[in-house]
């Protein structure tokens, strides 16, 4: 799986790992070939993100991800070449906070909204209890499988 950081801000060799595992588990296990796909990460302050949620999702407040899927549903993608799944914006300010507050490791919450917003690009929603529920169990075995659990 490729990962392709903006300039601006990239995050530690430690993150950028996590993260690529994480991908990896969580592609492989939607049944999807990691050494064909690919995902833009941006990581931006409180007041971009807000400004994209904005513009994107008519909320006008700060969030700690966006996700920005390049298909609507797994079964939408393409069996053959180079897949792009689309985009995920994390607020590294937002994560900082959210850390504290759960009471782990930025780098356990940087590497979650990642996982998060992955699902989200392979077409996985929480709008109902038994969707949320679904995806949370998906989230937490990805992290528990690259020793970041809760």
């Amino acid at each position: 799986m490729e990962l392709i950081f903006s300039e601006e801000q990239i995050p530690n060799s430690v993150i950028i790992e996590k993260m690529k595992q994480a991908g990896e588990i969580g592609i492989r296990e939607e049944g999807v070939d990691p050494e064909r796909t690919s995902v833009s990460v941006t990581f931006v302050g409180a007041e971009e993100i807000r400004e994209l949620n904005r513009i994107y999702r008519q909320k006008d407040k700060v969030t700690d991800v966006l996700s920005f899927p390049q298909f609507d549903r797994i079964s939408d993608l393409p069996e053959e070449g180079p897949l792009c799944l689309g985009d995920v914006v994390i607020c590294t300010e937002q994560a900082l906070l959210q850390a504290d507050d759960f009471g782990h490791s930025p780098e356990r919450e940087i590497v979650y909204l990642f996982v998060h917003s992955l699902f989200h690009l392979l077409g996985y929603d929480h709008m109902e209890e038994d969707e949320k529920e679904d995806m949370r169990r998906r989230e937490e075995g990805v992290m528990d499988r690259i020793g970041l659990v809760r």
